[in-house]
């Protein structure tokens, strides 16, 4: 799905390997039945097929191409190094890869305009149509509850509003130590700066990304993402980001 954040992360791993892949591209809000009927547990992306295997989500994914090709390798071969690069791994899959989802289906379930241009921009035919069809399934996935616990509510987004700023923050110390490298990127840089670059895709967020060091190389590795976002959130909503910007 081409606006999954970590589907796009999967397929630069990928491109750094060098690998031969297809890509098969799934309908957003039709990606459950969809992996049901080729064979996958699961109804999330990314998902894989691997000599035989199959594989979803990009932690899975990564190891398994690190072992089918070693080079250049998406984890270090220092032990001390490599735990702390699973460590952020986790962290940015865990809790900072779901916000930019919430605070999307968040929108496209409260704002039928949102949900028009998003599907006017997927190249979806009768976006006004399919905006009201789809908003039920839409509705749906916003009552998931993500792997930190929250859901994409009010509640929810207005938590991850408040968090933004210290994750951003987080990422750009986690690039300065070195736990993030960028040549060749590590697994942790991919699962952590894709979801830096989309965020930087919301208008509402783009500001204050643009402000943190770790935007430019987000830019550089994610150069044409295929999202873009135009307002939604409650100007009261973002005061956390503007109070922030000003500290």
């Amino acid at each position: 799905m081409a606006i999954s954040h970590p589907s796009q992360a999967v397929k630069k791993m990928l491109d750094l390997k060098g690998a031969d892949y297809e890509r098969v591209d799934v309908l957003p809000l039709n990606q459950r039945v969809h992996l049901r009927l080729a064979g996958f547990r699961g109804g999330t992306v990314p998902a894989l097929k691997l000599d035989g295997q199959r594989l979803q989500g990009s932690r899975a994914i990564a190891r398994a191409l690190d072992e089918r090709w070693p080079d250049p390798p998406l984890f270090p071969r220092d032990a001390a190094l490599r735990a702390r690069v699973e460590e952020a791994e986790r962290w940015g899959e865990r809790d900072l890869q779901p916000v930019p989802r919430r605070l999307f289906r968040y929108g496209a379930g409260s704002d039928p305009q949102l949900r028009r241009d998003v599907l006017r921009r997927q190249g979806f035919p009768a976006p006004r149509l399919l905006a009201t069809v789809a908003l039920p399934t839409i509705r749906y996935y916003g009552r998931t509850v993500e792997a930190d616990g929250l859901r994409a509510n009010v509640q929810g987004v207005r938590a991850d509003l408040r968090a933004l700023p210290g994750m951003l923050d987080r990422v750009d110390r986690l690039l300065e130590e070195g736990t993030l490298s960028l040549d060749p990127p590590n697994a942790a840089t991919l699962q952590i700066v894709v979801t830096v670059r989309v965020l930087e895709t919301f208008e509402d967020l783009s500001a204050m990304v643009r402000a943190h060091a770790c935007a430019e190389p987000a830019r550089e590795l994610f150069a044409d993402y295929p999202a873009a976002l135009p307002r939604f959130l409650p100007s009261e909503w973002l005061e956390p980001i503007r109070a922030a910007a000003r500290a």
